[in-house]
């Protein structure tokens, strides 16, 4: 497989930084990607670990359609994000012909869950796909009933339940959601604020 595409975006919001992941970056996420807590939250089912070839195929696939960033804080690695093309087909078969994109993330220090930072990523990713790179819609996918952080730090920048999706008996999730923000609601929701 092709080394990761690297981009030369950065985006800033105060002491949060989204930087470019590059190939120097895997002894940063391996730890992440081997970390059975945050794996139950960031996974559909009970993954528990990847070795490190798996986890540079998934990043390096993830990276021919998407910005992918290294999450710091104060100049400290906390996590990692993506903004990527839309992959799901029964939702580009739902919005044909619209430049759809999906924000995927995981702060992997385990202190700073619940204290607003995801909700921020979220905040600089929308601001970046609809600002710059002329996104028509964003969305969270996918998001398990397990994960209701997840799904309420998205709420927190404006995106509705497109729908909610029940899953097959035995899995993790009793149900998954889908949410969504077009770019007309984004600006008239900035207009308000």
């Amino acid at each position: 497989m092709p080394p990761l595409r690297v981009h030369r975006v950065r985006l800033t919001e105060g002491p949060l930084v989204l930087r470019p992941m590059t190939e120097h970056d895997w002894e940063t996420v391996l730890p992440w990607n081997n970390d059975p807590e945050l794996l139950y939250f960031w996974e559909g089912d009970d993954v528990t670990g990847r070795p490190l070839e798996t986890v540079q195929e998934m990043y390096r696939a993830v990276s021919r359609a998407a910005f992918i960033f290294i999450i710091e804080l104060d100049g400290e690695p906390i996590g990692d994000c993506w903004l990527r093309e839309m992959d799901v087909p029964e939702i580009l078969e739902r919005f044909p012909g619209q430049d759809l994109r999906r924000i995927d993330l995981a702060i992997g220090k385990k202190a700073l869950w619940g204290h607003g930072w995801g909700t921020r990523v979220i905040a600089v990713l929308t601001r970046f796909g609809f600002e710059k790179c002329g996104a028509d819609a964003l969305f969270g996918c996918g998001i398990g009933d397990y994960n209701p952080r997840s799904r309420r730090a998205f709420e927190k920048n404006g995106y509705k339940t497109l729908e909610t999706v029940p899953q097959p008996p035995g899995r993790k999730a009793g149900f998954t959601f889908t949410l969504m923000l077009t770019r007309d609601r984004y600006y008239r929701l900035r207009e308000t604020t």
